[in-house]
């Protein structure tokens, strides 16, 4: 299972983004993925790399289609192999 985390922000629009993480959050929610917002970033639940990546790349785009001239998108993954992990699952540890 890979849990990853991800920020896209449009640069030279002003300094609310909510309209464009709105954005992003509904490509995501289209793509089913499992995800939770947070005051930085949002971090998705997936299963494979290709569906990730597919999903950054429509989520990107959709900035860009709503108006963005310039956009910076951050990818965090961790992708674990030894063992099922899930949204969540780090923090039952602390």
């Amino acid at each position: 299972m890979i849990i990853s985390q991800l920020s896209i922000a449009p640069i030279g629009l002003g300094t609310s983004l909510s309209k464009y993480v709105k954005i992003v959050l509904q490509t995501l929610d289209e793509h089913n993925l499992k995800n939770k917002t947070n005051d930085m970033a949002t971090v998705i639940e997936t299963s494979d790399l290709d569906t990730l990546f597919n999903t950054v790349k429509d989520a990107h785009n959709a900035v860009i289609n709503a108006g963005a001239k310039r956009v910076i998108t951050e990818l965090k993954i961790d992708h674990r192999l030894d063992k099922d992990v899930y949204l969540g699952t780090k923090l039952k540890s602390l």
